[in-house]
């Protein structure tokens, strides 16, 4: 049980968080189509969920060799508890929390010194169940920012628009009250796309489209249930161009589906069984290819294509046995790196599902960032690894201890790697003593 209430509670980083036929799948088959917003100071800005691409890469990046001694803490900072990723934009990183059960507050601060710029605050708590009030009730969507807006998901579906060099709020859209829709059971978990002029978000009453000069619901689809173990979302959408058309891949509690970015039109979509409906991955897309794996499910490699006569299919190339949990997965040279419901860690062919390794225990949840060369795993336990790619065996390069109980998302930019522990934030920098 206690997994099961962690998946339900964790993933907005989400936390609480997304591949052609039988073909071998090379490494430029691996790499990543999504085109999700990477408007900034540039392409490899950590303003979203899971970074530029929301799947964790940060193309280009170059780190040293070794943790201990090359990662220096520059600044910390005290904070009410947030499962939130940090997100950044030019020259601020900003961070959300719950404070005293009754606010949701976002502050932003200057990376060079963590200087305190703005905070805003609004009324916004939510009481979770309570077989999962002991893992905390507060906020856990990731906010996504872009020149002239920061858009922060709250608890119960209200969805802030603020200007992140003032903070000066630019709209508000508490979705309940104007469009009529349920809470979710859990509250908010999806971390808002920002795409070009408007903003998609999975809410308790679906997915909708939200115009992002004024807040304004555009339109909604793949809601319509009221039932606590379906309603809602656990995942996050991606933008990705599949089989040459540019569309949301999006996890509901009950299906993988394609939907047409423009009207909402669901292009295509298929059944993934997860315990309860908590299907909590950002789907990860490869080509025209799809990766995803269920709490107490599977794994599964999905094709897509547009190609029949009656429009979109969706083939399973392969599944199997392995079960994600709610730390969503990166794809490096045709090999999917996985963090699994019973703590460990894997790596899976892309080519037929096999397991190369399975690593030891090493936390309930592990946020996963790449380079193409290098992976940073921050585990929950607050260990920060760098561990090498390789299919043949889990190899740890080094380790470094950056926090203490950190279920939010690592964001990494340049020489900056940032930390939200559950009561702080961190920053650290990659220093000249380590190797490169």
């Amino acid at each position: 049980m206690n997994r099961i209430i962690h998946a339900a509670l964790f993933l907005g980083f989400v936390l609480f968080a997304s591949i052609p036929d039988a073909r071998s799948v090379s490494a430029a088959d691996s790499a990543v189509t999504t085109t999700g917003n990477q408007t900034g100071s540039g392409a490899s800005e950590w303003n979203q969920w899971r970074g530029p691409g929301r799947d964790g890469r940060i193309p280009g990046s170059s780190w040293p060799d070794k943790l201990d001694g090359g990662l220096q803490l520059q600044w910390s900072k005290d904070h009410s508890p947030s499962y939130s990723g940090p997100v950044l934009l030019n020259d601020l990183v900003f961070t959300t929390e719950t404070i005293d059960r009754k606010y949701e507050q976002v502050t932003a601060y200057r990376l060079s010194d963590g200087q305190m710029v703005w905070n805003r605050r609004w009324e916004g708590h939510m009481a979770v169940p309570f077989f999962a009030a002991k893992n905390g009730d507060w906020i856990r969507s990731t906010p996504a920012c872009v020149p002239g807006h920061l858009v922060i998901l709250g608890m119960r579906d209200v969805l802030v628009s603020l200007d992140p060099q003032t903070g000066q709020e630019n709209w508000r859209n508490d979705l309940p009250a104007s469009e009529g829709t349920p809470l979710q059971p859990f509250g908010a978990v999806c971390s808002p796309l920002i795409d070009g002029d408007v903003v998609y978000v999975q809410s308790g009453g679906g997915l909708i489209k939200v115009d992002l000069a004024t807040g304004r619901v555009l339109w909604t689809v793949l809601g319509g249930s009221s039932d606590m173990m379906s309603s809602g979302a656990f995942s996050s959408p991606v933008m990705a161009v599949i089989a040459g058309k540019k569309q949301l891949v999006v996890q509901t509690r009950l299906e993988l589906c394609g939907v047409d970015p423009d009207d909402g039109t669901v292009l295509w979509k298929t059944p993934v069984e997860a315990f309860r409906g908590m299907n909590i991955l950002t789907p990860l897309v490869i080509g025209d290819r799809i990766f995803t794996a269920a709490h107490s499910g599977r794994s599964h490699l999905f094709q897509i294509a547009n190609d029949a006569p009656d429009g979109w299919t969706v083939n399973e190339v392969w599944n199997q046995k392995t079960q994600g949990y709610m730390s969503s997965p990166v794809v490096i040279d045709g090999n999917v790196y996985l963090h699994l419901k019973n703590q460990r860690f894997t790596c899976l062919d892309l080519k037929d599902g096999s397991i190369r390794w399975t690593s030891r225990p090493i936390g309930d949840y592990c946020s996963l960032v790449h380079n193409d060369r290098q992976i940073l795993s921050l585990a929950n336990d607050g260990v920060l690894r760098l561990i090498e790619p390789t299919p043949d065996k889990f190899r740890v390069v080094d380790t470094a201890q950056v926090a203490t109980d950190a279920w939010a998302h690592l964001a990494v930019r340049d020489d900056l790697v940032v930390v939200r522990d559950l009561k702080s934030l961190r920053l650290y920098r990659w220093t000249d003593s380590a190797n490169r």
